[in-house]
């Protein structure tokens, strides 16, 4: 694995235990904001071993879902979770109501640790 993505990986996994943290605190936007990033940090380590990168969340979504989506190299549920939580950070971000709840965003937190896992099922097994 390049040193790179093994990087990323590393910080995906600090990003989940900060949301869990988070959550624990009372903060659960903030808490989802921190599980996007999470995501965001797989998807990018992902494309650095396809020897792909772009310096946009746009440009990361839409390359992972052009290669490993939609080909089926990883479940296209990854993608959606990963453009959902995007959507849930932009408003817990910008917007002026607390709307997420600490089930919410539990959730979200669980799906950036089941993503986080399953990619590096895969990084080792391509090896």
């Amino acid at each position: 694995m390049k040193e790179e993505s093994r990087k990323l990986l590393d910080k995906s996994a600090r990003s989940v235990r900060g949301a869990r943290l988070l959550l624990e605190n009372g903060e659960a936007d903030f808490a989802a904001g921190r599980a996007y990033y999470a995501m965001f940090y797989v998807a990018e380590a992902l494309l650095w071993e396809d020897g792909r990168k772009s310096s946009t969340h746009s440009g990361v979504h839409s390359l992972f879902g052009e290669l490993f989506a939609k080909t089926g190299r990883l479940d296209p549920k990854y993608h959606r979770w990963m453009l959902d939580a995007f959507d849930q950070r932009i408003e817990s971000d910008y917007g002026f109501e607390l709307g997420l709840g600490a089930e919410e965003a539990n959730r979200i937190i669980e799906q950036a640790s089941e993503f986080l896992s399953a990619a590096e099922a895969f990084l080792s097994d391509s090896r």
